[in-house]
């Protein structure tokens, strides 16, 4: 059974830093696009960022633009987050996604299946 577990998730104040990671087990990511997402209390899960099957190709929201990073190392079957410069509003669940397609699109994700989240607290 596929399988995503995300880590590295805690608290931090603003302007601070943390790497987010995401092992894949039981199925190789390697031929898949994977994604990271977020969401906050009360609001529904959003996109933060998309990178495809190579690590060629990436693609961010507007609002991490600049200051997060999404990476991949498929020989160790993980998907990492590298966030900077964190802000209050980017305190939510994190979430690692994988796809269906190898090259996903950001208005075309394809969700294949979720982890189930690490949580980011980000403090004034």
């Amino acid at each position: 059974q596929a399988q995503l577990e995300e880590s590295g998730g805690g608290l931090v104040q603003t302007g601070g830093s943390l790497r987010l990671s995401c092992a894949a087990s039981g199925r190789a990511i390697s031929n898949k696009g994977m994604g990271w997402f977020r969401q906050s209390p009360g609001l529904k899960r959003d996109f933060v960022a998309v990178i495809n099957w190579s690590g060629g190709k990436t693609a961010y929201a507007d609002s991490v633009k600049g200051r997060f990073t999404i990476s991949r190392d498929n020989a160790k079957n993980t998907v990492y987050l590298q966030m900077n410069s964190l802000k209050v509003e980017d305190t939510a669940v994190y979430y690692c996604a994988a796809s269906q397609m190898m090259n996903p699109a950001v208005a075309n994700f394809g969700l294949d299946y979720w982890g189930k989240g690490t949580l980011v607290t980000v403090s004034s």
